[in-house]
């Protein structure tokens, strides 16, 4: 995906003006915003203020020496990762959007952030802006680095130095009774009703399948929806078998129905560049600035070390980690852009 993706119906206008009441354009957060909500030093608190989204969890998050000095000594000596985050006007759960105590800016994208400033021995400073000010804010040199679920692309990278600290997912979310499963095969999904939202990555996947399975003398159902609100009507009612679109607003309903009668589950996921390619979402910071490398240094100590998985894990994120940090690895193609 190349944008953030949006919230859920239920949560957006709630996020939206909470957000833009609280939170600068441009400008840094708050003090709470920008470290880890009441974690010690030493320690990062993840899933903090995540209105049920997250387990929260304090972890042990000490500097590594050797990767700090890495660093860009302009950044070293200013004692300060400024890490930009696009959540500005609404928010997108459970990546980035304002926590219970309506000023923190909470989410995945933030903590993994945190936990990078840690090892780097750096004070965390969040900037929540619009999407478009994200990066007019790393080309400048205001913010250090993005983490805003930015895919890597090979357009962005003859701007930008990728660092990639997530797989860029799709996901089919069913509900919590279905007996199916998805690895990849779209035969699985011949005789069924998937919804997807218009205009998207995703339609343009599913679409794909369905051409797919329309070769081979099967059929699936395609359907479309106004709104998230419907989308999810229709899954609960069972006149659909499964909605396809991104893995995180998917992990987060889960979240936000689970031990309800409306419970979800994913049931399998897709690369979001297609079946030639895995995405992949990466910490981005202008080209040849010096911070790709103790960016993805810092998040490979995190991956031996665990604090990783336990991040992803405590978002409901785990379907999306990757082995390794790599630095530009292949990007999308300009043509799937």
């Amino acid at each position: 995906m190349s944008r953030p993706h949006a919230p859920t119906a239920l949560f957006a206008t709630a996020v939206s003006a909470v957000l833009a009441l609280s939170l600068s354009a441009c400008g840094g957060s708050s003090a709470d915003a920008a470290g880890s909500p009441s974690a010690a030093p030493g320690t990062v608190t993840v899933g903090a203020l995540s209105n049920g989204a997250a387990t929260e969890t304090t972890l042990d998050v000490p500097v590594v020496q050797e990767i700090r000095d890495e660093l860009p000594a302009e950044v070293k000596e200013s004692g300060e990762l400024v890490i930009g985050v696009g959540a500005l006007p609404s928010g997108f759960p459970p990546l980035a959007y304002v926590g219970d105590d309506q000023k923190t800016l909470t989410g995945s994208e933030p903590d993994i952030g945190r936990l990078v400033a840690a090892t780097l021995g750096l004070e965390p400073v969040l900037e929540s802006s619009t999407w478009e000010n994200l990066f007019v804010g790393i080309d400048s040199g205001r913010t250090d680095v993005g983490f805003s679920n930015i895919t890597d692309t090979e357009e962005r990278q003859q701007k930008y130095d990728f660092a990639c600290y997530r797989k860029d997912e799709l996901a089919l979310e069913a509900p919590e009774d279905a007996s199916w499963t998805f690895t990849g095969d779209p035969s699985v999904l011949a005789g069924k009703t998937i919804a997807v939202a218009s205009g998207t990555n995703q339609e343009r996947i599913l679409l794909e399948w369905q051409r797919q399975l329309q070769a081979a003398g099967q059929t699936l159902d395609v359907q479309r929806f106004a709104d998230t609100t419907s989308t999810y009507t229709a899954l609960s009612s069972g006149r659909i078998d499964a909605n396809f679109g991104p893995n995180p607003t998917a992990a987060y309903h889960v979240t936000q129905t689970k031990g309800t009668p409306q419970a979800t589950k994913i049931v399998g996921t897709s690369s979001g560049a297609g079946a030639s390619l895995q995405g992949l979402i990466c910490a981005t910071s202008k080209k040849d600035s010096g911070l790709a490398e103790p960016v993805a240094d810092a998040l490979n100590h995190l991956i031996s070390s665990g604090q990783y998985a336990k991040t992803l894990e405590a978002w409901n994120l785990s379907n999306e980690a990757v082995p390794t940090s790599e630095i530009n690895p292949p990007g999308l193609p300009l043509t799937d852009q």
